[in-house]
């Protein structure tokens, strides 16, 4: 008989490419229980649905397969059906076999603002990416936004052992509660101190925290987040930004470890490998067994963060079992794609945006102090209308793959969003500031110009109702995502500036 460990070296060596992570954690004695990507399948031999998405124009779905056996998403399936509208994530399927498929999050203990306490869905476009040059999408959580399964499958429960590996966008996270992948409570409540045990990641410093300034890669046990032993510190814990980011938290009676690295690369360190932290109730630990992606066990849903892949185990892994999924994570070659597309905006240039929707063509965007509307505008108005109404094209402030737009007739002040409403604010240097005023052109959803839409909120568009600008969802809550004419209200012909 082979043995474990030269069967791991053998698929780390000498066929990657013809293993998926899954594969590698099963010939490593520890099975994937639950797998979940929208990037690629996670078993070489996987064929299945990877996610579904919902169109809003006439609220129907597609599921989005790998390309081949094993293969990458196909990306292009989805932006045949998208094409003209938007779409949303509605499911996001398990691969392994046990049915542990992510869906919309319920209400649970912390309730967000919109929904009826039901979290958001991601956009189908928010994080796309390619793969060995193929191109995929990943999953863009916004604030607000959450994915979750109670009822899972085969998941481990009270101390029993579990690894998890996530691959992340370690450039996008903020400091909320809390942007998780892993296991959490079966009733979205907090039930208390070792309830869960998932993969976190941002700068929260509430409870503990490493090196630097942030991002760390800590685990969620509940009502708490732990970068080692301690609730607060450790010095091994390093900040950690690369662009893709392989993330992974395990645990078994009496002992965890957190790891990570570069997802582009072969090599993974050990942040913290020991005994379980030294506050009462996590050990032993009182799992729970539910799944969680971008929220936290009780539903807390105000981070924000990007996931591609991951998927959690039965048993406790080896690090030569991850060290060879790490192998196949670089691999698949993970890299950035353009986030634009449509009319392209130079920056540097000055520019209006005219509005395409019947009766309102005469109309384009300005600002009013620091109100952004639209106002009708021509050749005649007046020369402080004209400047008012005309717009710098920066690079992004938040993101240098989409674009700021700054007012001509106030310098150092930039479009932004705030409660879903369009500002006018002046530049205060936060990460907070520079990711509201980021916004992605793209192809104009009703066929002209352009439509821009939101980096940090990629399901919201700019769109003029009654006469002011919002970001605005195909269909939500507030009376300004409303469905009509919502591709010809976001849609913009973009022209020279008045000034």
């Amino acid at each position: 008989m082979v043995s474990r460990r030269l069967a791991i070296a053998v698929i780390a060596a000498g066929s990657l490419a013809d293993a998926g992570p899954c594969d590698i954690y099963s010939s490593g004695g520890t099975p994937c229980i639950a797998a979940h990507s929208t990037t690629r399948a996670l078993y070489s031999s996987y064929t299945g649905p990877l996610y579904q998405v919902q169109r809003a124009s006439d609220s129907t779905t597609i599921d989005i397969a790998p390309r081949s056996a094993g293969g990458v998403a196909d990306a292009a399936a989805q932006d045949s059906f998208c094409a003209g509208t938007t779409c949303l994530i509605t499911i996001i399927y398990d691969q392994s076999g046990q049915g542990n498929d992510l869906t919309q999050a319920p209400p649970g203990g912390f309730d967000g603002p919109e929904s009826n306490g039901y979290d958001n869905l991601a956009s189908a476009i928010g994080a796309p990416v390619t793969l060995k040059g193929q191109k995929a999408y990943g999953v863009f959580i916004s604030p607000g936004t959450g994915y979750r399964n109670n009822a899972a499958m085969g998941t481990a429960t009270g101390d029993d052992p579990e690894g998890m590996y996530a691959v992340l966008d370690g450039t996008h996270y903020n400091d909320a509660c809390c942007f998780d992948y892993g296991n959490a409570e079966t009733s979205a409540l907090d039930t208390g101190n070792g309830h869960m045990e998932a993969i976190y990641f941002g700068d929260n410093t509430v409870w503990g925290y490493g090196a630097g300034v942030g991002p760390w890669v800590m685990a969620d046990l509940e009502n708490g987040l732990f970068s080692g032993v301690s609730t607060t510190y450790n010095a091994g814990d390093p900040s950690i930004t690369d662009r893709f980011l392989t993330a992974i938290v395990k645990g078994e009676a009496g002992h965890w470890a957190i790891r990570g690295g570069n997802a582009a690369s072969s090599a993974l360190a050990t942040y913290y490998d020991g005994e379980r932290p030294n506050a009462s109730g996590y050990s032993p630990m009182s799992k729970e067994g539910a799944i969680v992606l971008g929220i936290g066990g009780d539903n807390s849903n105000g981070a924000q963060g990007t996931f591609y892949e991951g998927a959690m185990t039965a048993g406790y892994p080896s690090d030569a079992t991850e060290n060879a999924v790490q192998a196949n994570i670089a691999a698949a070659g993970y890299a950035t794609v353009s986030l634009t597309s449509g009319p392209a905006l130079a920056v540097g240039s000055v520019v209006s945006f005219q509005a395409t929707t019947t009766g309102y063509t005469t109309r384009f965007i300005a600002h009013t102090g620091s109100t952004v509307n639209t106002q009708v505008v021509s050749s005649s108005s007046s020369t402080t209308l004209k400047q008012q109404a005309s717009w710098t094209v920066q690079t992004g402030l938040g993101n240098s793959g989409c674009l700021s737009f700054e007012s001509v007739d106030t310098p150092g002040s930039y479009i932004r969003h705030s409660g879903f409403q369009l500002l006018l604010n002046q530049d205060d240097g936060t990460k907070l500031f520079a990711e509201d005023a980021t916004f992605c052109p793209m192809e104009g959803l009703n066929g002209e110009g352009n439509s821009l839409r939101s980096w940090s909120y990629p399901t919201r568009y700019f769109r003029h109702y009654n006469n002011e600008l919002y970001v605005a969802t195909n269909g939500g809550v507030h009376d300004f995502d409303a469905t009509a004419f919502f591709t010809d209200d976001v849609s913009w012909v973009v022209s020279s500036g008045f000034s």
